[in-house]
């Protein structure tokens, strides 16, 4: 397992798709998951510490974990399988190790929440992260990689004062 941090969320410019950008803590290596729009709103909010006067549906599944007795100990995106990301929400509840399956989005969000380390499992790396800056060692990773590299170039990185990972 491979310790994450959410690096931005972008927007694409074609077709208003939304993607959370993961970076490893340890080195140069990214995870892009496409994610919908209300998803990309609650990921934002926890990242920027916006406080809401009513609870949103993460606070409200933080709250329901914590007032159960349980507690949220990290996340997991443990899955790739036909393009979509899996993730497991990893809790404590009163030592009895529980999981519960979860979108990345969601599971991330919660994770911000909860100020809880986000981890990736290495075969998930392996098959869809990236690394800026290195070539493609196969056509068939060129081919696989080509459809983030045209995703990433349609992105807006102004109206965020973040730029693309170098090399993408």
């Amino acid at each position: 397992m491979i310790e994450m941090i959410v690096d931005s969320i972008r927007v694409s410019l074609v077709g208003l798709q939304r993607v959370v950008i993961l970076k490893a803590k340890e080195e140069e290596r990214y995870l892009l998951i496409w994610i919908g729009h209300p998803e990309s709103v609650a990921i934002a909010m926890a990242l920027q510490g916006v406080e809401v006067s009513r609870p949103l549906t993460h606070d409200l599944l933080l709250a329901a974990i914590e007032g159960l007795g349980a507690k949220v100990t990290s996340i997991l995106v443990n899955d790739l399988t036909d393009n979509t990301f899996f993730a497991r929400v990893v809790l404590d509840n009163d030592g009895r190790h529980v999981e519960l399956d979860a979108r990345p989005s969601d599971a991330i969000a919660l994770a911000l929440r909860a100020k809880v380390p986000i981890f990736v499992e290495q075969k998930v790396l392996d098959e869809a992260g990236i690394v800026p800056d290195q070539e493609p060692t196969s056509k068939e990773e060129e081919d696989r990689l080509a459809v983030f590299r045209d995703f990433v170039n349609t992105l807006e990185f102004s109206d965020t004062g973040g730029s693309p990972p170098a090399g993408v």
